[in-house]
């Protein structure tokens, strides 16, 4: 049987990967994520799709495929599946954390299992431990959806009774990441979670032979997997070769030189020569070492809430500046989710930074958090009348809590990504203003005006480290595996690939390709 190859999102765009692969009688996604760029379009801040109306609004926008294989509690009684077509799915393999990889898997029925190393659980996990993450991103456990009574149309969730879902690792997970994943904060007799079950990649009925190979991405636990049938594939999901786990990237690309097709993200190819020199994990840890022993007040350190490994970077950073790294509590969750998993006792020395909020509505944070760093909290006041013994991890959504810090100077440290829409670049500028008001000087950005008069973010990249490959290493992964067919997503420059090499399969969204 040929290998059937159909991409359903995220073919010539950055996000919303959805790959499926079958052998004409079963099959398998390589992810399942959430499309931001298609969302975008519709949605912002305080517009989103309605939960109470299940599946309806992201099918009539074209933001999920028109498949059948959701969830029946989604589906309200003025949307019908019948005419699509349905297909069988044995399994999800998750690529990693991010949502764009996997932020609609909540939306599948609850009986496919998903498939992840245990360290991209245990982070899904905290992240919905810890906030709202919404049906869409409901991976270790749901709650189903009823009609309500009197208007059939809206679907209520049952918040007496969460579901865990059918988890599958890619390695032997843990005890205490079992015991993690069979309790949700604030658990009750009355209002508590049924653990689904969690198993190992040998229990899955798949149609293919599936092996997964940890890699370098900017999130822990990401992973590149190998699908060996009649045809052998491989699909690296996001990764780089400039992060502190750059060698695991090299071996799965070892190992998939016998594979005839390469499914390969291509976010960067663009940036085949990166200006000055190259940009590494180390080098963004020496420059911000080098703004923070030049400060004299507070320092901020933003950067992406899931860069765990930046986070341990700042940490680096702040013994050897005589500081105290502050994470907000959600930041030490995550911590303790990571800790189930390898163990590493990551917040040891760590602050947490004491928000002014009725804590006891944060039922993980009095759970866990204040249960193993309760000593290691730190006050706004605390804070303000020693600003120079603090480093602390802010984003642009905490600047409300300096209004209790009253922080007089200090250096911002902008080490996340370039803004990429126009939304993102109104939020810089209100950051430049939260930053003016404070007199607090950006480092890894600033804004200024354009030709035209308008305000916007002039980056410096020395601060930040992708998490994507820059196109010469994407080459040198191509001709190191040296596959028959090579098969772009991830990017919106899949032409950089046909000018490059001739094996180049560009594909059509919702078309099935025999390999």
């Amino acid at each position: 049987m040929s290998l059937g190859l159909t991409i359903f999102d995220g073919a010539r765009c950055i996000g919303g990967n959805k790959i499926y692969l079958d052998n004409e009688k079963n099959g398998i996604f390589l992810d399942f994520g959430k499309n931001f760029g298609k969302y975008a379009k519709f949605y912002e801040e305080f517009l989103k799709n309605r939960a109470t109306r299940g599946i309806h609004d992201l099918l009539h926008l074209n933001l999920i495929p028109r498949l059948k294989i959701y969830r029946p509690d989604l589906v309200p009684s003025d949307v019908s599946l019948a005419s699509y077509p349905r297909l069988p799915v044995a399994a999800v393999y998750l690529s990693h954390a991010h949502l764009d990889h996997c932020g609609n898997v909540g939306l599948l029925e609850t009986g496919v299992p998903i498939v992840a190393t245990p360290m991209s659980f245990a982070i899904l996990k905290g992240y919905q431990d810890t906030g709202k993450s919404g049906t869409e991103g409901d991976i270790a456990y749901t709650s189903l959806r009823r009609p309500k009574a009197d208007d059939p149309l809206y679907l209520e969730s049952d918040k007496q009774k969460y579901l865990g879902r059918h988890l599958v690792c890619t390695s032997k997970p843990t005890e205490h990441f079992l015991e993690f994943l069979s309790q949700r904060p604030g658990q009750t007799v009355k209002k508590k979670l049924e653990p689904g079950s969690c198993g190992q990649m040998g229990e899955v009925c798949s149609p293919f032979e599936v092996s997964a190979f940890e890699v370098d991405h900017s999130i822990f636990g990401a992973c590149g997997y190998l699908i060996e049938g009649d045809t052998t594939l491989a699909y690296t999901g996001d990764f780089r070769l400039h992060g502190k786990q750059e060698q695991k990237t090299r071996e799965f690309v070892e190992r998939a030189k016998d594979a005839s097709v390469l499914v390969i993200e291509g976010t960067r190819v663009v940036d085949i020569v990166p200006d000055g020199p190259r940009i590494t994990e180390d080098s963004v840890r020496e420059t911000s070492r080098v703004a923070v022993e030049g400060a004299e007040d507070l320092v901020i350190a933003d950067f992406s809430a899931r860069n765990f490994e930046r986070l341990e970077g700042f940490r680096e950073i702040a013994q050897k500046t005589g500081r105290e790294l502050v994470v907000t509590a959600k930041d030490l969750y995550q911590l303790h989710a990571l800790w189930t998993v390898d163990g590493v006792e990551r917040w040891r020395g760590v602050r947490v930074y004491d928000e002014i909020v009725n804590h006891q509505t944060r039922k993980w944070e009095v759970e866990v958090v204040q249960h193993i760093a309760g000593s290691q909290y730190v006050t706004p006041e605390e804070i303000r009348k020693d600003p120079g013994r603090f480093i602390l991890c802010f984003s642009f959504y905490d600047m409300n809590h300096l209004l209790d810090i009253k922080p007089r100077g200090g250096r911002y440290l902008y080490s996340s990504c370039e803004p990429f829409n126009e939304e993102m670049e109104i939020d810089f500028r209100r950051l430049g203003e939260w930053l003016a008001f404070f007199t607090i000087t950006p480092c890894g950005f600033t804004v200024k005006a354009d030709e035209q008069g308008e305000m916007i973010p002039v980056m410096e990249k020395h601060y930040h480290a992708s998490g994507h490959a820059a196109g010469a290493d994407i080459q040198w992964v191509i001709d190191r595996v040296s596959p028959d067919v090579i098969v772009p997503v991830h990017t919106e420059n899949p032409q950089w690939f046909t000018e490059r090499y001739e094996n180049v399969l560009l594909v059509e969204e919702g078309r099935r390709y025999g390999l």
